[in-house]
């Protein structure tokens, strides 16, 4: 029996596919079957199980490595499903496929895995053995159930490691861009630390690990999907822009609907995306084909990041 699909609101800009698009689709994924060279891989779409395919990758060609594991909860990833387990026993399942991931990365690479508050102690212990843990990153989800007996879950984490201490970090390229709330001036009257113009009082801050100019892609903006998890283009343009070069290779061993591939693919990165799921890997194309015409990352304009919530500034940048 087929799927019923959902009904939709007229102004719903949800990504889904037509049966159609997802046979044109299906034929440009790639699978692996023995070892394999970088320029065999790269820039595609592999529609099989990491597990599978871990041994098989080139050593040494990663400078980035992005990765969205299921988190330790149980839940359905369309045809694909992920069972809760103890905390000993998730650490074993991340080191399992992590540790054999090391061998593809260089030795300047990056790396970066998301992870909520049940799974930090785990995902800490992995990484510590394993690379140089630089720093958490928290953002906020903005979404979240409230609770009456607990603190409302709002809120998951990033852990940024790196292979070495020589690593690329490019934090002029991620700085935000800030209201001012309090205009100092100097003893002239000049703005101090801050810009004035049409659009309003700006400062230029440096990133912290803290963020909470993220929104969860939902129904309305152009790049939701109906994937669970899906994880926003901003996040992934922060963490590509700080932490890679133009030119260089992006992995993301867990891609889910594609948004690693199509931020890399929009910030001139080149990318590698692994996913066992052969819908969203079809979404993953039909998204890195949409990136051939439409480059905007919402929230990212003209090199500068925004915080939530100041669209009208940013539209009248993107006029100038």
């Amino acid at each position: 029996m087929a799927k019923k699909r959902k009904k939709r609101a007229p102004r719903n800009r949800t990504i889904t596919l037509t049966e159609t698009e997802q046979q044109h689709y299906r034929a440009r994924l790639l699978q692996l079957h023995k070892e394999t060279l970088l320029q065999e891989i790269v820039d595609r779409t592999i529609c099989q199980d990491i597990f599978e395919i871990v041994d098989w990758l080139p050593e040494h060609s990663v400078d980035l490595l992005f990765a969205d594991p299921p988190y330790n909860l149980s839940k359905a990833f369309n045809a694909v499903s992920f069972a809760q387990m103890s905390l000993a026993d998730y650490e074993i399942w991340l080191a399992s496929w992590l540790e054999k991931l090391t061998r593809t990365l260089k030795p300047t690479a990056s790396i970066y895995i998301c992870g909520d508050w049940q799974s930090s102690t785990a995902i800490h212990r992995v990484l510590d053995r394993l690379f140089t843990v630089r720093n958490r990153i928290t953002w906020e989800r903005e979404k979240g159930r409230g609770a009456k007996t607990n603190w409302k879950n709002c809120s998951e984490d990033v852990w940024f490691c790196t292979m070495s201490d020589d690593y690329t970090f490019n934090v002029d390229d991620v700085k935000l861009k800030r209201q001012v709330m309090a205009p100092y001036t100097d003893q002239k009257g000049k703005p101090k630390d801050w810009n004035e113009s049409d659009n309003g009082r700006f400062r230029l801050t440096h990133p912290s690990n803290m963020w909470t100019d993220l929104t969860v892609p939902f129904w309305s903006m152009p790049e939701n999907t109906d994937h669970p998890t899906q994880k926003p283009e901003k996040m992934l343009a922060k963490i590509i822009l700080a932490s890679s070069n133009e030119g260089d290779v992006v992995l993301d061993p867990f891609l889910g609907s594609g948004t690693t591939s199509v931020v890399a693919k929009k910030l001139g990165r080149h990318y590698v995306g692994i996913e066992i799921d052969e819908l969203y890997c079809c979404l993953a194309e039909k998204r890195l084909d949409m990136a051939e015409n439409d480059q905007n990352i919402q929230g990212y304009t003209r090199g500068v990041f925004w915080e939530r919530n100041t669209l009208a500034a940013q539209k009248r940048q993107e006029l100038l």
